[in-house]
């Protein structure tokens, strides 16, 4: 039987055990190191060949799971990932394709699921949820949003102006405060403080500076 080797990336130390647990119970997985960071992995990766990495994507120091996929992809491409997320960022699903990681799972999803995925992408399938997460703002559901309006809402929770924001995403100060408007009558919140607060404790968009 073919043994696949396994690291598990997570800053979470339940996460962690649950995972290694559920690894360590399959016969063809050999689990060869469970990390609470991502830049722990070079060490391994220089030292021994690694078929597959279970990859949490919001640690300590923001979004680094996308970022070390995207290194990990350019310098190891024989090296199955799957992104791990509890967060509804609506923007991960479609960054963590254009990057090449083969499949993503939510980690509020049946467990069991997480084990089917593994085996489905170690033989060459690429699973991924069909939509994002949805959770609520306010009055208003992730859905309802497009996704200017979301690109607006993730600069909002860094604490950045509307010129900066206008700066940022390419579009005009006053359009800028347009979308504002929309995002404020779509969730019900009475100013834009509320409305980032409550959009950045959602998970729903998180900026890279987290």
């Amino acid at each position: 039987m073919k043994t696949y080797k396994v690291i598990i990336v997570d800053d979470q130390a339940i996460s962690r055990k649950l995972f290694a647990l559920m690894v360590e119970n399959e016969p063809e997985f050999e689990l060869i190191a469970v990390l609470d960071q991502a830049h722990f992995l070079d060490t391994y990766l220089i030292q021994q060949k690694v078929d597959l990495i279970l990859m949490d994507i919001l640690m300590d120091k923001g979004a680094q799971g996308l970022r070390t996929a995207k290194m990990i992809k350019s310098q190891y491409p024989f090296i199955k990932i799957i992104a791990l997320t509890s967060m509804p960022e609506v923007s991960w699903i479609k960054q963590a394709k254009a990057i090449g990681i083969e499949s993503f799972w939510y980690k509020d999803s049946p467990f069991e699921t997480l084990i089917n995925i593994i085996k489905q992408t170690m033989n060459g399938a690429h699973i991924y949820p069909e939509t994002s997460k949805e959770t609520t703002i306010g009055l208003a559901k992730s859905s309802e949003f497009t996704e200017r309006e979301l690109d607006v809402l993730r600069q909002m929770t860094t604490g950045a102006s509307n010129s900066i924001i206008a700066q940022r995403l390419c579009m005009s100060e006053n359009t800028v405060k347009t979308h504002i408007r929309h995002l404020l009558e779509k969730t019900g919140c009475e100013n834009r403080t509320e409305l980032a607060i409550k959009a950045r404790l959602s998970g729903l968009v998180i900026s890279d500076e987290d």
